[in-house]
């Protein structure tokens, strides 16, 4: 008996980070994630996204925005950017940014970071800004490459380490010890809506 190919969808993001989440996500629930648009900034996707919008009349899309500071809920931003979805378009908000799902893995995060995991917050969708609070984290570790890597340099202008990205890449693609987004799911509502989401919008394509 012929066996049906995985589902393939198309997806735009902010940026590197997110396009691993993403893939890991996609890639769970059964589904195949081909190209990868955006990748520039917020201001750079929402400037495309009516034509990633038109494109899904034809074919199946994932659209990940961070909610940061631009709205009070997902929903008001979702609303606010892409009114008129189209069919094969699901648009996904993490709250507030993607790091909160990386943190909601409070064990494994720990585990790679070299941090007690009662410093990770029980809540990370309740941090104003996960970015700086994955940063904070990192100060903590009992790894120097991660601190080395993770906090910025002094003097230096920027929010980030200079290998900030590349270390939540490495979280994020590790699926034996890295990040886990079922166990992740459990203390973000975010990341539960998408997971169970993408499952439906997987199920319905069969």
């Amino acid at each position: 008996m012929a066996t049906s190919s995985p589902l393939e969808i198309s997806g735009a993001v902010e940026g590197i980070v997110d396009e691993a989440v993403l893939r890991r996500l996609v890639e769970l629930v059964g589904a195949r994630l081909s190209a990868v648009y955006g990748k520039r900034g917020k201001q750079h996707l929402q400037q495309k996204l009516n034509g990633y919008n038109q494109a899904a009349r034809y074919s199946h899309w994932v659209v990940l925005v961070d909610l940061d500071r631009d709205a009070e809920c997902a929903p008001l931003l979702r609303d606010f950017w892409l009114p008129k979805p189209a069919p094969n378009m699901y648009f996904r908000v993490p709250v507030r940014a993607i790091e909160a799902w990386l943190m909601a893995d409070r064990d494994s995060l720990s585990t790679f970071l070299g941090v007690a995991a009662s410093r990770i917050p029980s809540d990370a969708e309740a941090e104003s800004q996960p970015k700086r609070t994955m940063v904070e984290l990192a100060k903590y570790s009992r790894r120097r490459e991660i601190r080395e890597d993770m906090m910025p340099r002094p003097s230096s202008g920027r929010t980030v380490g200079p290998g900030y990205t590349s270390r939540l890449i490495e979280f994020v693609a590790d699926t034996a010890a890295g990040w886990q987004p079922d166990a992740a799911a459990r203390s973000s509502d975010s990341l539960n809506r998408c997971l169970r989401c993408l499952r439906q919008f997987v199920g319905k394509s069969k």
